[in-house]
């Protein structure tokens, strides 16, 4: 089992922020534009560095995805932020028409995305991004995993051309992806080999799969673990050749089953290679207040879940 060293606990929405200041030195013209959430979703740091740079939009989402779509036809990078249930739920007809349709340069920021937004409650704790964002023609959906993972995929999104749908959460979570290790749109890591089990996992589910192989291999279950942090366009070589060999999988993800990580992954091994497949993720439910971690363990998004349907899909095989 290859080890992953704990950097300290952290949270994603800042990892942004620092990937979108480094974008903002990289590249003039990257842009950012927010929805009266500023230090909330860290473009605070951006504002900061590069004022002349940064739109205050207010509580106007639709009309920040407007001004977007036109700053990005006029050459200019533009990120557009605020919570994930008010980026993408609440301006889905504008995203659809003026971003998506029209292929223009814009990239979406949903922070605060998930069941970890915690205390807000149901109304803020969008859980089904996901599954909205990558039905859209032209858009691609990363959700990075911890916050050196969420930085580099920010600056991955500025460089790259075209809709981008980035995902990051509020709580402080591990951080244990290394500052170094490469990040492509589009390309999965692997970051435990096995021969038992495919775990595929994403955002915030990640390191608890992690610690669900660790706690597998010592009762003799070797767990491949790979961190799929770019759902749209799927790593589709990279998980077929995986399952070929282990010939059953898991998808841990903190989105609903329908339109998430485990949707994808089940169409694409219909097409080509069925095999037994178990979900962690929420079936099918509205969120709840309470604290990140209390809501972790009564959705069952924990590493105990992921370890019960590993061995649940194994038992299948």
């Amino acid at each position: 089992m290859k080890e992953y060293k704990v950097l300290g606990n952290q949270d994603t929405r800042s990892g942004f922020g620092e990937g979108l200041v480094e974008a903002g030195k990289e590249n003039e013209n990257v842009v950012a534009l927010c929805a009266d959430l500023t230090p909330s979703v860290r473009m605070d740091l951006f504002k900061k560095e590069f004022p002349n740079r940064f739109i205050e939009c207010g509580i106007a989402e639709a009309n920040m995805i407007s001004i977007a779509s036109g700053m990005a036809l006029s050459g200019k990078v533009p990120f557009v932020g605020s919570f994930a249930a008010f980026s993408t739920g609440r301006v889905y007809d504008q995203i659809r028409q003026s971003v998506a349709y029209s292929d223009t340069n814009v990239k979406i920021a949903g922070s605060h995305a998930g069941i970890t937004l915690g205390e807000d409650g149901a109304t803020h704790q969008i859980l089904e991004d996901i599954g909205l964002m990558k039905m859209l023609p032209n858009m691609v959906v990363i959700n990075p995993c911890d916050h050196n993972q969420t930085k580099q995929a920010t600056i991955a999104a500025a460089r790259y051309k075209g809709p981008v749908y980035l995902r990051y959460g509020r709580p402080k979570v591990p951080t244990f992806i290394p500052e170094d290790m490469p990040f492509e749109i589009g390309k999965a890591i692997v970051l435990n080999e096995g021969k038992d089990v495919s775990i595929f996992a994403t955002g915030h589910l990640v390191y608890p799969a992690l610690k669900a192989a660790e706690e597998l291999e010592k009762q003799g279950i070797k767990a491949e673990v790979i961190n799929i942090h770019t759902i749209k366009p799927l790593d589709n070589e990279a998980i077929l050749k995986s399952v070929g060999k282990t010939k059953c999988v898991v998808s841990c993800e903190e989105h609903q089953y329908n339109g998430g990580l485990g949707d994808s992954i089940a169409q694409l091994l219909v097409r080509n290679n069925p095999a037994p497949m178990e979900y962690v993720g929420i079936d099918d439910k509205f969120g709840e207040s309470g604290t990140p971690d209390e809501l972790m363990v009564k959705y069952e998004l924990t590493s105990e879940n992921i370890i019960k349907a590993t061995k649940k899909v194994i038992s299948r095989k």
